[in-house]
């Protein structure tokens, strides 16, 4: 069985501005090329979910948003010889009442069917918001990571970080 780690975007892979589009506002997070690296030697896949409600709200394109995976997708593979292995990604506003928007599981289960040798319980998810908190405790995700001061309940499985090269210390 393979394992993922599950990563937000905004907050976690970049630093979160607020709608973040265009690669010329696009910051990486400190210490995401390292946790990157490390989840990768230890047989992660690495798979994006990241609610981008930009799009439902007409602040950009779908296309725009392509051009943004692309580029990070290209800066990793320059950087560090690998990139993500897929990116999940919900473009509805939060009035929308889609499943596939963060607290709903819809991104991890549909990662569930496309990789169908997925463990969930040996899998994480890194988020910056407890929305991904819950959206992975809904899918079955078996350790979670919320980086900053939680702002809900966490139990047992889910544990606040205080930065991204913390998770290393307990993988």
């Amino acid at each position: 069985m393979a394992k993922a780690a599950f990563l937000d975007r905004d907050g976690i892979v970049n630093i979160d501005k607020g709608y973040v589009h265009l690669p010329r506002d696009f910051e990486w997070n400190h210490g995401i090329f390292t946790l990157l690296k490390a989840l990768h030697e230890r047989d992660f896949m690495l798979l994006l979910c990241t609610n981008q409600s930009g799009i439902g709200r007409g602040f950009y394109d779908f296309r725009t948003f392509c051009k943004l995976c692309l580029f990070m997708q290209q800066t990793l593979q320059e950087k560090l010889g690998f990139c993500f292995d897929k990116i999940y990604f919900c473009p509805h506003a939060p009035e929308f009442g889609c499943a596939c928007r963060k607290p709903k599981p819809g991104m991890i289960e549909r990662a569930c069917v496309d990789f169908p040798q997925l463990c969930l319980r040996d899998s994480i998810l890194v988020g910056d918001n407890y929305t991904d908190i819950l959206a992975a405790r809904a899918a079955g995700v078996g350790r979670k990571f919320l980086l900053g001061k939680a702002k809900g309940l966490l139990w047992d499985d889910e544990r606040t970080i205080e930065s991204l090269e913390s998770i290393l210390c307990v993988l």
